[in-house]
């Protein structure tokens, strides 16, 4: 008899790593899967979006 495994883990959008699925986010953006360690450092959107980001000028970033 073949054991059934289960999978609660899915693979977070900003850091890359695999976290527990219910311990997690949506990027406030595109809703994709953001970890609650990301979350807690003050990421919440994920790289792609991040990435996408229009950069802040310097004279406006004081």
């Amino acid at each position: 008899m073949t054991s059934l495994r289960e999978r609660d883990a899915m693979t977070c959008r900003a850091c890359g790593k695999e976290e527990r699925a219910s311990e997690g986010y949506p990027c406030v953006k595109c809703g994709t899967f953001v970890c609650v360690v990301c979350n807690m450092r003050g990421v919440v959107e994920c790289r792609a979006c991040a990435e996408k980001k229009i950069p802040t000028p310097k004279w406006l970033e004081d």
